[in-house]
């Protein structure tokens, strides 16, 4: 089954400005073309967007992206593509606990300002 750019884009979730864009910075191949000349996504273009997207929503650079699209298509690059994904989960790691030290604070807080409505009711 093939889809076109508005439905890749509705299955994606992504704009038709950024499919259009991902493909001009090579991040991801060029769909073909049906015979009125429009693209044509397969299943597996739209597997390999929702895996950028997500390598995308986990904060992924660009740059990083680019070049683990680019070595999917050369021989012998597992390790190197491999590599970027773990480092890439350390990154993801280190900012998932960044965030639960942030939501810590947020909880103290929010339970700081319980009591103190609690005692502004208490004297009222």
């Amino acid at each position: 089954m093939s889809y076109s750019i508005a439905q890749a884009a509705q299955r994606s979730g992504l704009s038709i400005d950024t499919l259009r864009y991902y493909e001009r910075i090579g991040l991801v191949d060029p769909p073909a073309r049906d015979t009125g000349g429009r693209r044509a996504y397969s299943e597996e273009d739209l597997g390999w967007l929702a895996f950028v997207t997500r390598l995308r929503t986990t904060g992924m650079p660009i740059r990083m992206m680019r070049e683990f699209a680019q070595l999917r298509h050369r021989e012998h690059t597992a390790g190197r593509r491999r590599q970027i994904l773990v480092e890439h989960r350390n990154d993801v790691r280190a900012r998932i606990a960044e965030l639960q030290s942030c939501l810590e604070v947020l909880d103290y807080k929010i339970d700081h300002y319980s009591v103190v409505e609690r005692d502004l009711e208490a004297t009222a």
